[in-house]
């Protein structure tokens, strides 16, 4: 489904990504981990077309996107970001919803111009969703009457309405107060579980990582250091930096 090869990746005189690949099947759950700063959200960003790259390809259910290093992509270019971005939903750290917009125009907003849908049947799929997450009675608010676990919670419903073949989550739960990171990550795991989507998730969440994946992989200084099934990382990783990082993480949140 998801396909990166030797991609490279700079910010001025950082050299991020020096030929980084992955592959990531259909249907499959693969949970991205490491430090902050080690290039997770960089790279799920580069497979959605928000961040260009120096080199490499990223492929996209065949949807090909190559380096495209220039402020102003190509008609070309631009018609395969597009492309990408209909088969890939993307929930961000920061919700990102329309704050002019209730609830239900935020997320029948792309199904309309985007897709051409009616906007009768946009509606009625967008109270569908809102229904599954338990936010059918917010249809008509505004975000900013919303707690952060219910706009993010919208947010994946927007990502969601687009009718992706896959689904990138960049943090999900990091912007949330503690009591709420639960509800955002149990509608995630409705989505992998009832859906079978291909999803790639960045997060801190060790506990969920371990529960969803099918696969996790390891980040460290825009490397990928380790990949394996959930149970090999969190109990016998074989990378020293491995050891390290989870020893912090499970030690801060034990």
């Amino acid at each position: 489904m998801i396909k990166v090869r030797d991609l490279h990746k700079s910010f001025s005189d950082h050299h991020l990504f020096k030929g980084i690949s992955l592959d990531v099947s259909k249907g499959e759950v693969v949970v991205l981990i490491g430090p902050s700063g080690s290039g997770k959200s960089t790279f799920l960003r580069c497979i959605n077309g928000l961040e260009t790259f120096e080199k490499g390809e990223i492929d996209v259910d065949d949807i090909a996107l190559q380096s495209i290093n220039q402020a102003r992509p190509s008609k070309k270019d631009a018609e395969t970001i597009r492309q990408v971005r209909l088969r890939i939903g993307m929930v961000f750290q920061q919700f990102n919803l329309f704050p002019h917009m209730t609830v239900l125009e935020n997320i029948i907003e792309a199904p309309v111009c985007v897709l051409g849908m009616a906007k009768k049947e946009a509606e009625e799929e967008a109270v569908t969703f809102l229904r599954r997450i338990n936010l059918d009675k917010k249809a008509d608010c505004r975000p900013e009457t919303l707690s952060g676990g219910e706009m993010q919670r919208v947010a994946i419903a927007r990502a969601l309405a687009m009718k992706p073949q896959a689904m990138l989550f960049d943090e999900p739960t990091a912007s949330l107060d503690p009591e709420m990171v639960g509800e955002v990550l149990a509608v995630i795991k409705d989505l992998v579980y009832q859906e079978g989507m291909t999803t790639l998730i960045s997060t801190h969440e060790m506990g969920f990582a371990r529960e969803v994946a099918d696969r996790v992989i390891v980040f460290a200084d825009g490397d990928i250091i380790e990949s394996g099934p959930p149970e090999e990382i969190f109990t016998n990783p074989k990378k020293e930096r491995t050891k390290m990082f989870l020893g912090r993480v499970l030690r801060r949140f034990s």
